[in-house]
């Protein structure tokens, strides 16, 4: 019996509305060249005024499913990364599961921010696997599939400052998917690896809100709702982690670094990735850029990169992917499986095919050409 899990379909959804430079660099007192050349970023989306967290997820969810070719009763779990849910309670991802059907599933919320989707594909796919185990031995639970829906979503735009330049121009709004399942032998098999540095936790932070400050007048009054982030040290944390998280989970995977083929990275600031990709050692993969279109979308913006690589057909079955993100906390989060059988992805190459050589980090005909 086949029991690797990988990913079998993907989706996303980003509003309908787009902001660019000028008008987010006009109320942070900026220019849009001094956002591009500091970001990559040209724009982004945000939600309308009726739009929640779990309006995004829902959408992303649906083109998922639809993409898989499941019902919404055949998934298990359903899995929502974020850090601006609707309420502090329910969970978003039981608000999701009413709204998209999903009457057999199990649902809860992961928030690792930027690097919650990491943190709950791995919990989804732990989650699978388990479950693949307890049928062998004959425990299957009846009516629902061996399928798990993740979703990265976030809406931003709502904790954001418009007057602080280190946040409100990196910020856009957005949800991504993916549809996790039985893949065929040789593909799938997500390796992955997380880690959090609880002692560098006041990098990345919403002050007020929660038990330790509950809301009042005076919080209001300070502006202690909104989302605040020290960038420099930020930078200093990825430059730190990063490369050591990648390398370790090539170790773990026993897959070298010459094998991968795409890097799928939080779109957090273009100029930032650049620094950083030489320390990799990903010298033959392809890492895939969005962010000039959307911006950071926060847990939603792995999910958002790879489903727009993936319809384009940038993948092909058996590619070695790595995806990794990084975020508040502060945590790291990485995964690397090797590509299934997708709607979009090109028939497995020949084993004399030579890998392609390094793309340059900018990728036009993602991030837009100039």
């Amino acid at each position: 019996m086949n029991t690797a899990i990988g990913i079998i379909a993907t989706g996303s959804y980003l509003p309908a509305t787009v902001v660019d430079n000028t008008e987010v660099g006009e109320a942070a007192g900026v220019t849009a060249e001094w956002i591009e050349r500091k970001t990559g970023i040209r724009r982004r989306h945000r939600a309308a005024a009726h739009e929640a967290t779990s309006d995004l997820a829902a959408q992303a969810a649906r083109q998922a499913l639809e993409q898989a070719g499941l019902t919404p009763d055949e998934i298990a779990y359903v899995v929502v990364a974020t850090s601006t849910p609707d309420h502090p309670q329910p969970a978003t991802a039981a608000i999701v599961t009413d709204l998209i059907g999903a009457r057999q599933a199990a649902a809860f919320d992961v928030n690792s921010v930027c690097s919650g989707f990491m943190f709950a594909l791995t919990a989804a796919d732990r989650m699978l696997r388990a479950d693949a185990a307890e049928d062998a031995a004959g425990g299957q639970t009846p009516g629902r599939g061996p399928y798990a829906l993740v979703i990265g979503a976030d809406v931003y735009s709502r904790i954001l400052d418009p007057a602080d330049r280190k946040t409100a121009i990196l910020f856009g709004d957005g949800a991504g998917a993916v549809v996790l399942g039985p893949v065929p032998a040789g593909t799938g098999g997500i390796t992955t690896s997380l880690t959090t540095r609880g002692d560098q936790h006041r990098l990345i932070s919403v002050p007020a809100g929660g038990s330790r400050r509950p809301a009042s007048a005076d919080t209001l009054a300070e502006g202690a709702h909104w989302f605040t982030m020290d960038g420099r040290g930020v930078r200093g944390f990825v430059h730190e982690n990063l490369p050591g998280a990648i390398h370790t989970l090539l170790a773990k995977a026993e897959v070298p670094a010459r094998a991968v083929r795409h890097f799928v990275p939080h779109q957090a600031n273009g100029v930032m990735l650049a620094e950083v990709w030489p320390a990799l050692g990903l010298d033959t993969a392809r890492m895939h850029l969005a962010l000039a279109h959307h911006g950071n979308t926060g847990a939603a913006s792995v999910p958002i990169t790879l489903d727009l690589a993936h319809r384009r057909g940038l993948f092909t079955e058996g590619d070695v992917t790595v995806l990794s993100a990084f975020g508040g906390g502060m945590s790291v989060g990485s995964a690397l499986l090797r590509w299934a059988p997708t709607r979009h992805a090109r028939p497995a190459r020949t084993s004399t095919e030579a890998l392609v050589p390094a793309v340059p980090v900018r990728e036009p005909a993602l991030a837009g050409a100039r």
